[in-house]
C-alpha cells in the first residue's frame, strides 16, 4: 500500500499498525543487510546542486537506521557503503566526497562517546587513502569492548567476489602454515573452513537484505553470507527510506516460508 500521498494522520496510523504487526511475535530477522543505493538520484530529484550532497544525507540516515533496528531487537546489520567498483570506476571528485562522508559521518558517529554499536570492517581498506581506512580502524578499536550486543559491519572497499578468493588464499596460507600437503588441503576444504576467513566471520549471514531505490540486484554484496536470506527491494531512494518502509520490508519477511532448501 503506498502512503507517499497519505494524509500524515493515515500514514502515521498505518505506521502504527505496521509496527504492531512485526512486534506481535512475527518472526524478525537476526541480521539485516542494507544496500542503502540512490544518494545521488535522490540528491537530484530535491535540486540539489552538487549530486555527491546525497552521500551525506545517506550517511547521516544510516544512524536512524540503526535505531530503527535496536528498537526492534535486531542486533547484526551490515551497511554496504561503497563497493571496490565505486571507488574505481567514479568521478575522482565524486570518490573524495564520498570518503569525506565516510571519515566525518560514519566513522565518527558510530564510535562517539556513548556507541552502542560494535563496529566491524568488511573489505580492502588498502584500496581506500590512508586517514579513512584509520578512522575506520579507530572506530573499530573504539567500540571493541561494547557491550550491548549489537554489531554493525561496514562494507566498504567490498566486493563479494573478491572477499571469497581473499577467504580461500587466508585459508590456503593458513594450512600451508601446518606443514599440510596440496593433497591434505584439498581434502579438508570445505563450505565451513571458507566461511571461517570471511571478512565477517564469525558473525551471523543475513537473514534479509534491503536494497533502496528500485535496483534489483545484489551487486556482489554478501555473495557467499546471502545463499540462503529473504531479498526486499524498496523503490525508495536511501535518503528518503522510512520507517514504514522499514516496518513493511519486516512484515514481508514475516510473512515468507524459510525452508532453506528443505
Amino acid at each position: 500500500m503506498p502512503t507517499g500521498s497519505f494524509h500524515p494522520l493515515l500514514r502515521q496510523l498505518y505506521e502504527r499498525r505496521l509496527h504492531g504487526v512485526v512486534t506481535s511475535g512475527a518472526r524478525l530477522p537476526r541480521h539485516v543487510g542494507l544496500v542503502m543505493d540512490g544518494n545521488r538520484r535522490w540528491a537530484r530529484q530535491m535540486g540539489m546542486g552538487n549530486p555527491s550532497v546525497g552521500h551525506r544525507y545517506g550517511a547521516e540516515h544510516v544512524d536512524e537506521v540503526l535505531g530503527w533496528c535496536r528498537e526492534l531487537g535486531i542486533d547484526h546489520v551490515t551497511v554496504y557503503v561503497a563497493s571496490l567498483d565505486n571507488l574505481r570506476k567514479r568521478d575522482a571528485a565524486e570518490v573524495a566526497y564520498l570518503l569525506g562522508v565516510i571519515e566525518d559521518v560514519v566513522a565518527e558517529r558510530l564510535a562517539a562517546p556513548g556507541a552502542t554499536w560494535q563496529v566491524h570492517l568488511a573489505g580492502r581498506l588498502d584500496a581506500l587513502p590512508d586517514s579513512t581506512a584509520h578512522a575506520l580502524k579507530l572506530a573499530e578499536e573504539q567500540t571493541r569492548h561494547c557491550d550491548s550486543g549489537a554489531h554493525v559491519t561496514i562494507a566498504v572497499g567490498y566486493d563479494g567476489r573478491v572477499e571469497i578468493v581473499d577467504a580461500l588464499r587466508a585459508l590456503l596460507d593458513a594450512e600451508a602454515g601446518t606443514g599440510a600437503s596440496l593433497a591434505d588441503v584439498a581434502a579438508r576444504i570445505s563450505d565451513e573452513a571458507i566461511a571461517a576467513h570471511l571478512y565477517t566471520a564469525p558473525r551471523p549471514p543475513p537473514d534479509l537484505i534491503i536494497r533502496t531505490s528500485g535496483e534489483r540486484r545484489l551487486s556482489g554484496f554478501l555473495l557467499w553470507q546471502s545463499a540462503n536470506a529473504e531479498l526486499f527491494f524498496c523503490d525508495t531512494y536511501w535518503p528518503a527510506f522510512r520507517r514504514v518502509d522499514f516496518l513493511r520490508a519486516l512484515r514481508d519477511y514475516a510473512r515468507r516460508d524459510r525452508r532453506f532448501g528443505r
